[in-house]
């Protein structure tokens, strides 16, 4: 007995690191484009319907999808109206892993899992067809996995435990409204459990081609996977945004209403299915093609909940929304909300799968040089303060906004390395080591800006006071400092080298203008127009947004690939 829930146990690890490879494998391939068809195929309910379905097909998973789909909603590319379209379209995709194990009954499916690993291992030794291979690794263990539970599972039902499993199953055949809820619930426990809707449901296909479970109580767990499939979005959007969780609610929404509606008119809904595919539900289990009957019943019923669930409340998607806008409600605002840390876009874990998380990434560095800028021109008023009092309670919020960008630095990166821990593309790897760079070079441009702030400061204490050439030149100085800051968030959002090699002139005119001051500092303190220690606190400015000048060109050839040129 020990030995068989071993196999049993095993099987479903392996047909559950099947999903999960060949998912992977297939996000590598398409991960770029299914971003950009996500991003761009949702102008209305209907497109953001195919969209979900295409992409959800594309990756054989709605997790995927979803997670997906609330990450861009989290990073605001999507709104809530879309990202429901899309959730609804997503259910539908899902249903096609649901008739692929089904061909597991229909014929021994566990044979071409070796072909597809002899074929896969020649591939993953050919560096560049590697990602083939391993989606046909994928493929073999969710086959093997598959068949191996199949096999396993007939066999103990068919041993000495079979009469005492079959009594138990027996107690729950009548056709009760509380019957069904048991399984219900149990279908929606067991996958939220499991975290794969993929497995239970393989699960619920042994048991009912068997004949040990009911198809009546199959059916029931196939609902419960529905709901519980959802649950995993939930939990993982709870650090997210407000806009975030609402989608995630949205998606266990449309599966609850689903359900409840399917459990009314169960009878019917059945029985329309079952006439569909031919299926006799008193159909003895000894019948031969009863296990193929069986389990293409379960996943017919599966795409025709999903399918009509999407139908019907595909025109309620404004209502679903506002009913979510209406349960999930935003916290009370802070008052200062730039000088709290808080990551914007970036949640506590992973929001969404490894190949498409620099999404999050991407726009929170956009945003960590966004506070950046502000802490810049935190500096420019600072130069103009008067007042101790005033000049202070400025100095003191500079301050707060560089242990911000401190703690900003560690967190992305943070994120970023969990990220390359995981199973990515080449492509993607180097993206995620620009995106590290990119946030050091922010954190040093932060640095800079407090260190003018302490240079001002440590001149205002030693109440040395600027010439008005010196004033007019440090502000012409902060002024192409500012015109860098902004032209390389430009760089940021649209990775364009021509905007790049703006920035570049920019460097340029700023290396020159410093060489230019620093010279005539040194003839203006020779010929007495101030002393030695006013030269040396102009100086330090000058010489700080020349540095910050090169840390701002580092973010630019980052996020391009370009170098500065010599």
């Amino acid at each position: 007995m020990i030995t068989v829930i071993f196999k049993l146990l095993g099987s479903l690890a392996l047909l559950m690191f099947g999903m999960k490879s060949m998912s992977e494998a297939l996000q590598k391939l398409a991960g770029p484009q299914l971003r950009h068809v996500l991003g761009a195929m949702t102008t209305n309910r209907f497109t953001g319907i195919f969209t979900g379905m295409f992409v959800t097909a594309a990756v054989q998973s709605s997790t995927a999808t979803t997670l997906m789909t609330v990450s861009f909603v989290n990073a605001g590319l999507l709104t809530l109206l879309q990202a429901i379209s899309v959730i609804m379209g997503a259910h539908i995709g899902t249903t096609v892993t649901a008739w692929i194990m089904s061909l597991g009954f229909s014929f021994n499916i566990g044979d071409f899992a070796y072909f597809a690993f002899f074929i896969g291992i020649i591939l993953i030794y050919m560096k560049s067809r590697r990602i083939v291979g391993d989606f046909l690794f994928g493929i073999a263990f969710l086959f093997l996995g598959l068949s191996t539970l199949k096999t396993t599972g007939a066999d103990a039902l068919a041993g000495e435990y079979a009469e005492a499993v079959q009594a138990f199953f027996a107690n729950f055949n009548a056709p009760t409204i509380w019957n069904n809820l048991l399984f219900l619930v149990m279908g929606t426990v067991l996958t939220l459990c499991v975290q794969s809707s993929a497995a239970i449901m393989a699960i619920t296909m042994t048991l009912c081609s068997t004949g040990v479970l009911h198809i009546d109580q199959g059916i029931m767990l196939v609902l419960g996977e529905n709901i519980g499939t959802t649950i995993t979005s939930n939990i993982v959007a709870l650090t997210a945004n407000v806009q975030a969780r609402r989608a995630a609610f949205a998606h266990m929404s449309i599966n609850v209403l689903g359900v409840i509606w399917v459990m009314i008119l169960i009878k019917p809904f059945f029985h329309g299915v079952c006439s569909l595919v031919g299926f006799n539900p008193d159909m003895p289990s000894t019948d031969p093609q009863f296990p193929l009957k069986a389990s293409v019943t379960l996943a017919a019923f599966h795409s025709a909940f999903n399918i009509s669930n999407t139908l019907l409340l595909i025109w309620f998607v404004p209502y679903i929304e506002r009913f979510v806008c209406w349960a999930i409600r935003p916290k009370p605002s802070v008052s200062n909300e730039d000088e709290d840390f808080r990551l914007k876009f970036i949640s506590g874990g992973i929001l969404s799968t490894a190949e498409l998380s620099i999404l999050e990434a991407r726009k929170e560095i956009n945003n960590y040089a966004d506070r950046t800028n502000k802490m810049f021109q935190l500096v420019r008023e600072l130069l103009e303060t008067k007042e101790d009092k005033a000049f202070n309670s400025l100095f003191t919020r500079i301050e707060k906004y560089e242990g911000i960008s401190d703690r900003m630095e560690v967190e992305i990166a943070n994120y970023l390395n969990e990220v390359l821990d995981g199973r990515l593309s080449a492509e993607t790897k180097a993206k995620i080591r620009a995106m590290l760079r990119e946030g050091t070079e922010i954190e040093s441009i932060g640095d800079s800006c407090y260190n003018l702030a302490r240079s001002l400061q440590h001149r205002r204490r030693a109440k040395a006071e600027f010439t008005e050439a010196q004033i007019d030149h440090i502000h012409q100085m902060l002024e192409l400092t500012n015109t860098a800051l902004d032209q390389m968030q430009r760089v940021l959002i649209t990775g364009s080298v021509k905007d790049a090699l703006v920035s570049s002139n920019i460097e340029l005119e700023i290396n020159n203008y410093r060489a230019d001051l620093k010279s005539q500092n040194f003839d203006d303190v020779g010929e007495g127009l101030y002393d030695y220690q006013v030269g040396v606190f102009y100086l330090d400015i000058i010489n700080e947004c020349e540095k910050l000048g090169d840390y701002v060109i580092n973010v630019v050839e980052a996020r391009t690939g370009t170098k500065k040129k010599n």
